[in-house]
């Protein structure tokens, strides 16, 4: 199976909340991030992400790394992602942008009535849950 490496925020805002984001022409709610560039360092190619994605301008430095997640691609059929999952607790104003059509923010209650990510509904929102506990 082909393999995409991507970097992915857990966002956490101010109210505990986490962010999900659905692409243009898709179904499925994930992590904001993207793919990793050829010799790009994980933090910052999450960080210029969040900036296109978001509007949202972070520190990579500030990117607390929460490990490493394989799952299979919600949007690419025979793909797997490996992700280099980060948090971040932020207190600005996010808007989508580029390629993002929708964003929701999300409790650790249920979020059956969202059509998730297999890496999202997985590994995050449960590593999310057990993290704001």
């Amino acid at each position: 199976m082909t393999v995409i490496r991507i970097a992915a925020a857990l966002l956490i805002g101010a109210d505990g909340r986490t962010l999900l984001v659905r692409k243009r022409g898709t179904r499925a709610f994930m992590q904001p991030g993207g793919k990793i560039e050829a010799g790009e360092l994980p933090a910052l190619a999450l960080a210029r992400e969040l900036r296109e994605e978001l509007g949202l301008v972070v520190e990579p430095g500030k990117a607390q790394f929460l490990g490493e997640f394989l799952a299979i691609a919600a949007n690419e059929p025979g793909f797997e992602v490996n992700c280099q999952l980060f948090r971040l607790d932020v207190d600005q104003a996010v808007e989508p942008a580029a390629e993002i059509e929708e964003i929701v923010w999300v409790d650790a209650g249920n979020v059956d009535y969202l059509h998730l990510a297999p890496l999202t509904r997985d590994s995050i929102l449960p590593l999310y849950r057990s993290l704001i506990g």
